[in-house]
C-alpha cells in the first residue's frame, strides 16, 4: 500500500479521516467517516481544531435537543415564577401578588390620598348653623390681625318680636300657597338608620 497515489485511497474500504475545511493559521475541520465504496461514505463525526485544541462537533440531533431543552427550560421557569405570584382564596378567587410590587411600595414615600374632609351637604349644613349662631350670639371682641390685642365690639341687641307676632307670621305663609319658603331654613338632619 505504500507509495501509491491518492486515487488508490478512494478505492479502499473502512474508517478514514479527511480534511474537510482548512483556514490555515487557526481553524481545521476533520471528518471521521466509513467508506463503503469509491462514491459512498457514511459520516460518523466531525472535529474542529481551533488554536491547536481539538473539539468534537455535536451532531444535528444533539444541537436540536439542546436548543429545545433550553427553550423549554426558559418557558418552564417563567411558568413556575408566574405560579409563585398566583394566590387563590375561596371567596376572592385567583389574585396576583407580586413581591417586587411590595418592595416598590415600601421604598416609595407614603403619600396619603387627599380625602375630602366633608361632603357638600355637610359643608352647607355647617355654614347654615354657623350663620345661625353668629346672628344669635354676635362676637364681643374683634381682632384685626393675629397676635394683636382684641378690641371690644359694641353689641346692639334687637328686641325680639313677641311670640304671638311670630306665630301669626308663620300662619300667613301657610294660607298663601304662592309664598316662597324662607331661604335661611336649614336642610334636614341626617339620622342614623336603626336596624
Amino acid at each position: 500500500m505504500q507509495r501509491l497515489t491518492l486515487e488508490h485511497l478512494n478505492q479502499m474500504v473502512g474508517v478514514e479521516y479527511i480534511l474537510l475545511h482548512a483556514q490555515e493559521p487557526i481553524l481545521y475541520i476533520i471528518r471521521k467517516q466509513q467508506r463503503q465504496s469509491p462514491t459512498q461514505v457514511i459520516p460518523f463525526a466531525d472535529y474542529y481544531i481551533i488554536a491547536g485544541v481539538v473539539y468534537q462537533a455535536p451532531d444535528l440531533g444533539t444541537v436540536i435537543s439542546s436548543r429545545a431543552l433550553s427553550a423549554v427550560h426558559g418557558i418552564q421557569s417563567a411558568f413556575d415564577e408566574a405560579m409563585s405570584y398566583c394566590r387563590y382564596h375561596p371567596s376572592k378567587g385567583y389574585t396576583w401578588h407580586f413581591k417586587d410590587q411590595e418592595e416598590r411600595e415600601k421604598n416609595k414615600p407614603k403619600s396619603k390620598k387627599k380625602e375630602e374632609p366633608s361632603s357638600l351637604f355637610q359643608r352647607h349644613r355647617v355654614d347654615t348653623l354657623l350663620l345661625d349662631l353668629r346672628s344669635k350670639f354676635p362676637p364681643t371682641f374683634y381682632q384685626p390681625k393675629p397676635g394683636e390685642k382684641p378690641i371690644p365690639v359694641e353689641v346692639k341687641k334687637e328686641p325680639e318680636p313677641p311670640t304671638e307676632v311670630v306665630k301669626q307670621e308663620e300662619r300667613e305663609p301657610a294660607t298663601k300657597s304662592s309664598a316662597p319658603a324662607p331661604p335661611s331654613k336649614p336642610p334636614p338632619e341626617k339620622r342614623a338608620r336603626l336596624q
